[in-house]
């Protein structure tokens, strides 16, 4: 079958995941696009062939949708996914699944009323080759029990819209997703430092900033998170354990030998740097779709930890590094728990 899916939010991320959808992912068809700017809407539809709707209750609603993605501002994604759920559709709704711990909550509680999932939430990370294959290392069991993560996320510039909470809240959150995915456990506390400001930032921003948890099962974690490192978008992961490690995969990349140096280029930003794992991400999330299973990728429930996770790193950034227990909720069964 052909998935028909109408899409929430035409702004950047929205019309790269159209183009995805039209010209990379087979099975896909996108048939309805809104946007609070209707005549961007308009614009980006007749791209593609689809219909511009004035809302995205409308949207949900059309007959000629038989799935949504949410793109949209931040603040909307709880009401386009609830509107989805209601709607018996499945969704996928980009980072973050809602602005508060408790509109996540009410994601779940409309999931698991509904009785089995339809939401899936975009954090692409477990898509990315290296860390399927570094999850596929810890699983095996060869580096004994993993003792120690060491990982970096930096960018090379942000704008001055960015802000010292956005570290955790827009940035960390990846690595808050795919650790506790990597690790198959929970975090229960944050703490963040700030040390020596770098004076390539604006001023009202504390960059860069060092991020320490720990999991249920004991492992802690180091996270810099340098947003204005200059040099380009580095993502680094280090899983330490009782016999080995296994490190994050630089991207491939020629290597350079010219004026008595070796180099190889290092990328600009995250859509060069994870573009594979967008295709994938959206690619078995269609096929999922077409064969009529619940999604496998990131849930409800991991939006919802990934929010409250977050909000503990932020209260430790506004608090003097205080160090801040993450009160998260028992997992329901739906998602894997016993709740």
């Amino acid at each position: 079958m052909t998935v028909r899916v109408g899409v929430i939010g035409a702004g950047m991320i929205g019309q790269d995941h159209i183009r995805r959808l039209t010209d990379v992912v087979t099975g896909a068809t996108v048939t309805a696009v809104t946007d609070i700017d209707q005549a961007r809407a308009a614009e980006v539809a007749a791209t593609v062939g689809a219909v511009a709707l004035p809302t995205g209750a409308e949207l949900i609603a059309s007959p000629e949708v038989d799935a949504v993605l949410v793109t949209s501002w931040g603040p909307t994604h709880a009401e386009h996914v609830l509107g989805a759920i209601a709607a018996g559709k499945p969704v996928f709704c980009e980072k973050p699944l809602a602005t508060t711990a408790e509109d996540c909550l009410r994601i779940v509680d409309a999931e698991r009323a509904h009785g089995r999932r339809l939401v899936q939430v975009g954090f692409m990370r477990r898509f990315d080759a290296g860390y399927r294959q570094m999850k596929e290392v810890i699983a095996t069991g060869s580096l004994g029990t993993p003792l120690i993560v060491h990982c970096a996320h930096r960018n090379p510039t942000v704008p001055e819209s960015y802000t010292s909470a956005m570290a955790a809240q827009d940035t960390a959150v990846h690595e808050i997703d795919v650790l506790r995915w990597l690790l198959d456990d929970e975090i229960v506390s944050a703490q963040v430092i700030t040390p020596r400001a770098t004076g390539m930032r604006f001023e009202h921003l504390k960059d860069p900033q060092l991020m320490y948890f720990e999991t249920a099962n004991g492992v802690r974690i180091e996270l810099e998170v340098f947003v204005n490192c200059q040099y380009g978008y580095d993502i680094q992961c280090e899983t330490v354990g009782e016999k080995g490690l296994v490190r994050l995969p630089d991207p491939a990349a020629v290597g350079v030998r010219t004026a008595g140096a070796h180099g190889t280029a290092v990328p600009q930003d995250w859509k060069g740097r994870f573009a594979d794992a967008f295709d994938t991400e959206f690619r078995e999330w269609i096929n999922g779709i077409a064969a009529g299973v619940e999604p496998t990728g990131p849930s409800a429930w991991d939006g919802y930890a990934a929010t409250v996770i977050t909000d503990a790193a932020v209260r430790s950034l506004e608090s003097d590094s205080q160090l801040i227990t993450v009160d998260m909720k028992p997992r329901p069964a739906l998602y894997g728990g016993t709740a």
